[in-house]
């Protein structure tokens, strides 16, 4: 398992290296590409999500490419920069201890309830549940256990909360951003 891992988050870092809209095909536990291991179960975040249309092989997206073909999916932060989500998307990082923290499940059951509205709102839902992996996001806004963190377009962290938050609110929040009420009034305009 630990040695899968590795390969997958080579593989990741890999995508995350290349250009917007570059595909990598997925390599394997043997070293080939486009077979996954036997007993590869795909996890949140790092499961391929499109196959070469000539060769029907799996292939890796980068996770703007990924969260833009489903703005439902909930990616890893071991995978995501936040520089490639600049000016793209509203990040909302969940960090805690453990996949197990009751606060991390709680927090993950409001944001699958009301999905559309984030997804209305550009929001890419990133978490991070490992603190032994360090990820930059993690090395960034050092959490204390579970943390909830939105992140504007401009990069900038506009919230931070110590305990989950109901979806409604943090539509409300990003809602009052300037960046937001420029883009409902260009989306107004557009309509007339």
């Amino acid at each position: 398992m630990l040695m899968i891992r590795i390969l997958a988050l080579g593989a990741a870092l890999t995508v995350a290296a290349l250009p917007s809209g570059a595909q990598q095909a997925m390599p394997s536990a043997d070293g080939q590409e486009g077979r996954a291991a036997a007993g590869d179960a795909p996890q949140v975040g790092k499961a391929p999500s499109a196959a070469d249309p000539a060769t029907g092989t799996p292939v890796l997206l980068a996770p703007v490419d990924r969260w833009r073909e489903d703005p439902k999916v909930a990616l890893e932060a071991v995978d995501v920069s936040l520089e490639a989500f600049r000016w793209i998307a509203r990040p909302v990082v969940v960090f805690a201890d453990s996949p197990a923290d009751p606060a991390f499940a709680r927090q993950l059951d409001l944001l699958a309830a009301r999905a559309d509205d984030l997804a209305l709102r550009d929001v890419v839902v990133i978490t991070d549940t490992d603190p032994a992996a360090m990820s930059p996001l993690r090395a960034k806004l050092r959490p204390r256990g579970f943390m909830l963190a939105l992140i504007g377009k401009d990069g900038g962290v506009k919230l931070r909360k110590p305990f989950p938050w109901d979806v409604r609110e943090l539509t409300r929040s990003i809602d009052k951003m300037p960046l937001r009420r420029q883009e409902l009034r260009e989306r107004q305009n557009a309509n007339q």
